[in-house]
């Protein structure tokens, strides 16, 4: 038992001060950008309260925090410096909702303001930010609340339940992970959002709407289809949502402006569909997969084993 408290005590240890370092640097980072940055630009006037305030969200008082921790660390104070810290955690859920709109605000203001294209530029050159550009520094309290996480959770893991600091590290590492996990949300969201309006530019003209709230982009590829009649098959895009399934072709090489786009052919609702794998459960080459709809049965084919599998796996999901 000695030797178990023992090397925990020196894993714990070993964390707490790989946390104290790596505090260090972020809060480095941090004041480049209060320092260089927000603070003159208060003084100067060179931008609106409202554009300094949609391009740095919060971060002042995430500065803030980090420098409160910092002291709390470098003391010792370990539990109660992380329980003082977690009840600033909002503030990066807060950032990273802003971030978006950040990097959009600050693309507006270096492409229409001269005095601030000019004044960043500048700022830039300095030898503190070794290269760095503001845009790079912008995502770092993201970066930094992932390795919160890891670091809390290590801390918890080698600390005696019967420690006094025991009850606390468990309320940390519980706020962490809510709070990580709420960024992850608007992460996930924003790609979802990205993903739509990237397939709704793929599809020639307005008629096939697929930005819709509350709707999930799954997965795309080619794969054949196999007509009622002996016809040949045809190779068709097909894009896999969580409530619908789109069947597009490509437009024509040489029209002028659809030459890379893909027309919409048919839009699947999935709430009626019954997926069957007609073909493909065996080591052959590839498979065949049967959609039934209320009005139609779509047979799907691709010469690739794996292919067929994942999206009878993905369609099955989506539908259940």
């Amino acid at each position: 038992v000695e030797e178990q408290r023992a090397r925990w005590e020196r894993k714990r240890s070993r964390t707490a001060k790989e946390l104290l370092e790596t505090e260090h640097k972020y809060l480095e980072q941090l004041d480049l950008v209060v320092t260089f940055f927000v603070t003159i630009l208060k003084a100067k006037g060179t931008l609106k309260p409202s554009v300094l305030e949609a391009i740095f969200g919060p971060l002042e008082s995430i500065h803030s925090a980090s420098h409160v921790l910092t002291l709390h660390l470098e003391r010792g104070n370990l539990g109660s410096g992380l329980e003082n810290f977690c009840q600033n955690l909002e503030l990066y859920g807060h950032y990273a909702e802003n971030l978006e709109q950040a990097n959009k605000t600050l693309k507006e203001q270096l492409s229409k303001n001269k005095s601030f294209r000019r004044f960043k530029k500048l700022q830039e050159t300095r030898p503190q930010f070794q290269g760095r550009k503001l845009e790079d520094l912008l995502p770092l309290p993201l970066q930094r609340l992932h390795q919160y996480k890891h670091f809390f959770r290590d801390l918890l893991e080698n600390t005696s339940s019967d420690s006094a600091e025991y009850q606390k590290l468990i309320k940390a590492v519980k706020s962490i992970s809510e709070v990580s996990q709420w960024v992850q949300d608007i992460i996930h969201k924003r790609e979802n959002s990205l993903q739509l309006l990237r397939v709704q530019k793929l599809l020639k003209g307005q008629k096939t709407q697929v930005i819709t709230p509350g709707r999930w982009y799954i997965r795309e590829g080619w794969l054949l289809v196999v007509p009622s009649k002996g016809e040949d098959l045809k190779r068709r895009m097909f894009f896999l949502f969580s409530d619908i399934f789109i069947a597009a072709k490509p437009c024509h090489p040489l029209h002028p402006l659809n030459c890379n786009k893909l027309a919409c052919q048919a839009v699947y609702p999935l709430h009626q569909c019954v997926v069957d794998k007609v073909f493909g459960h065996t080591q052959s080459q590839g498979g065949l997969l049967s959609l039934s709809f209320p009005h139609k049965t779509l047979l799907l084919m691709s010469g690739d084993q794996q292919d067929i599998n994942d999206w009878y796996g993905s369609l099955t999901a989506a539908v259940r």
